[in-house]
């Protein structure tokens, strides 16, 4: 009984662990006047939450994360669905230096997302 007790214990031990938020949970901004409360739509807002972006009509589970030497970087392998079509690309997150967003570079494109304000759930 004791052994089950331990095992038991480390496993919840390790659940806040997964549930915790990932270092760019959030709602971001694609626009200075974008609705906060709109995601997905050209011009309103994208959301990271628990290693999934939901982008412009896009849903990409964020996979493989390395932290990029010397830098406040993480390169993610995004694995990424939209209109029935799947797709796997890699991606680096960066906060501004600001701390108020977020760069995202894809090959060849870097967006730049203001944070929105916390919005109760």
């Amino acid at each position: 009984m004791n052994r089950f007790l331990r095992q038991s214990a480390v496993l919840i031990g390790l659940v806040p662990a997964v549930v915790a938020a990932a270092p760019y949970d959030g709602i971001y901004r694609q626009t200075v006047d974008a609705d906060c409360a709109l995601i997905g739509d050209d011009g309103t807002s994208v959301r990271i939450a628990e290693g999934v972006f939901y982008g412009v009509e896009t849903q990409c589970q964020m996979t493989r994360p390395v932290d990029v030497n010397g830098m406040n970087a993480t390169l993610y392998t995004m694995e990424c669905a939209a209109d029935g079509q799947q797709w796997t690309e890699r991606a680096m997150l960066m906060p501004t230096a600001d701390g108020k967003g977020l760069y995202i570079l894809w090959d060849g494109y870097v967006f730049v997302y203001g944070l929105c304000p916390a919005v109760a759930p």
